[in-house]
């Protein structure tokens, strides 16, 4: 099969289109035919290969296959494996996305709903998740409370606006002037042109801060929440901050969340399948939409990739890996 591959951590142009082994899927393994993948800023900290540790935890000179969102027709299942047979659609969060054949757990999987294409349900695993976590599990978003989404126009924050409205919230989105009328579209009542604006300096009041850009101080966003606001650093790795400073500063969120009434928190969305499968029934729906800014082929990767680096991305990025593409 046809796979994206590299050996060596570095920019977009150490990864080559080779053909490798088709995968074997494992015990409550699924092997998946993919049809459409999407790239996420978690693949640029792991191409360029994040702190001497984790390079040395993942192996030098090691083949490596990036990519984890996906969406395509199951081609075997493993041992054990309950919920999926040859034949169905699925999409969820997958090992090496960027190929023609990949593994994925069962229970990172969901079934696609018909009527969503293969791409939109792409593009939606890692970037719905963060935000329906962030905004649901961590930031306990409820109906009338004030939202400030700061990087209201990238992955996650496209479908983070999304959720706020699914909830009920009031939703604030920072992002630059280009994407106001995107933002608002899609659900933010009010948007704040960060290059004009510094949110942090605003009098507005906010019970949840959805922090998907971390470039302000807690101290900075402490002045902007309610008494008992919340603040939550939604996926860590999605910035182009090096992964010892957004580790840092986790540690940092979580000491200083202890002497004040006003809390602060990050985390790493978790694959699970009942919210994919909220994640499919919304986007069936219609009532979340995947906002996809550029579709590329699998030979294209490197440059989906280069794109994404530039951290200016709107919305998502697929990888169409079918030569056609259909519901």
């Amino acid at each position: 099969m046809k796979a994206i591959v590299y050996r060596k951590n570095g920019p977009p142009e150490v990864l080559s289109l080779e053909e490798i082994e088709k995968p074997t899927p494992g015990p409550q393994e699924v092997l998946i035919k993919v049809r459409a993948a999407a790239v996420n800023p978690l693949d640029c900290h792991l191409l360029k290969g994040g702190p001497a540790l984790m390079r040395l935890l993942m192996g030098r000179n090691k083949l490596k296959r990036p990519g984890v969102d996906a969406a395509g027709v199951v081609e075997a299942v493993g041992p054990g494996v309950t919920q999926f047979k040859p034949g169905d659609a699925v999409f969820g969060c997958c090992k090496g996305s960027f190929a023609e054949y990949a593994s994925a757990k069962e229970s990172s999987l969901a079934a696609k709903p018909e009527s969503v294409s293969f791409e939109d349900a792409a593009a939606a695993p890692i970037a719905a998740l963060t935000a329906l976590q962030g905004l649901r599990d961590k930031g306990k978003l409820q109906t009338g409370q004030q939202v400030l989404i700061n990087g209201a126009s990238g992955g996650v924050g496209t479908f983070a606006v999304q959720f706020a409205r699914y909830f009920g919230a009031h939703a604030t989105g920072v992002c630059s002037a280009r994407n106001a009328q995107l933002v608002r579209a899609l659900g933010a009542e009010r948007t704040i042109d960060y290059a004009r604006e510094d949110f942090a300096q605003g009098t507005a009041k906010y019970d949840v801060i959805f922090d998907l850009a971390g470039n302000h101080s807690l101290s900075a966003s402490k002045r902007v929440l309610t008494p008992r606001g919340l603040h939550v650093g939604g996926g860590i790795l999605d910035g182009p901050k090096s992964m010892v400073v957004m580790f840092g500063g986790l540690l940092l969120t979580l000491v200083q969340s202890r002497f004040s009434r006003q809390k602060f928190t990050t985390f790493v969305a978790k694959a699970k399948r009942d919210d994919l499968t909220l994640i499919g029934d919304l986007l069936a729906s219609g009532q979340l939409k995947s906002m996809i800014e550029k579709r590329y082929t699998l030979d294209e990767v490197p440059e989906a990739m280069r794109y994404q680096g530039t951290w200016r991305v709107r919305g998502k990025l697929v990888i169409r890996v079918a030569e056609r593409e259909s519901a």
